[in-house]
């Protein structure tokens, strides 16, 4: 086979010209220390009818409405360029899925983010974690100091799901010392408290689910 003309299938232009970090080797991005004012997720972002620019793309949506960025980032890139920026893309870890499948997803991810931050895009890194197995690679790759971006949405509603997250939280905040954490969903004070107690700028933006459900209440 002539390897010049062999099909890209894991997307190594995603990771031409980076530094890497961690022995999962996670392509290295500069980030941001902005913060959003407004956030549209992808699958709305990308759709004909959305026109307002001035907003932050987000992931935070089922895999199946961004898995095509990944298939074709080249497809989308013109368009992202017109918002203010995205938090980069959110490619599902649960704790039930084996630890080889959420490094790949966290791999993805990061791909995507180190590509777009060098077609000039702005990136608030998202931070997505699981147990204790998932701090050896979850940070690796996001500078420290800036702002980052978790999501809440459906990840702390029962007692253990929030102490998994509290745990989780707190290596965050000591492992990448964030200027700001952008937060999809809620951000309760008996989670978010302590960190706000450290001056850590914490900014919650309601959840689509949580907007639609406060909608049909209200209808």
């Amino acid at each position: 086979m002539n390897c010049n003309k062999a099909r890209d299938v894991f997307k190594a232009f995603l990771n031409e010209n980076f530094d890497y970090s961690g022995f999962l080797e996670l392509p290295v991005f500069k980030a941001t220390d902005e913060v959003p004012n407004k956030m549209v997720t992808f699958s709305r972002a990308m759709s004909k009818a959305w026109n307002d620019f001035d907003c932050w793309v987000h992931f935070y949506e089922h895999d199946e409405k961004f898995e095509r960025l990944w298939r074709n980032p080249n497809q989308y890139l013109n368009k992202i360029k017109k918002f203010r920026g995205v938090i980069s893309p959110d490619f599902s870890i649960y704790r039930n899925m084996p630890l080889v499948m959420q490094m790949w997803n966290t791999y993805r991810g990061r791909a995507l983010a180190a590509w777009l931050s060098s077609k000039g895009v702005s990136v608030i890194p998202n931070v997505r974690f699981n147990d204790i197995r998932t701090y050896l690679f979850c940070f690796d790759g996001i500078e420290p100091h800036k702002t980052i971006a978790l999501g809440t949405h459906g990840c702390i509603k029962g007692k253990r799901d929030k102490e998994y997250f509290k745990k989780g939280l707190a290596e965050t905040v000591s492992r990448l010392k964030p200027k700001n954490i952008i937060v999809y969903g809620a951000a309760p004070d008996n989670i978010f408290k302590p960190i706000k107690d450290m001056d850590i700028n914490i900014i919650s933006f309601e959840s689509e689910f949580s907007k639609s459900r406060r909608k049909s209440v209200i209808d």
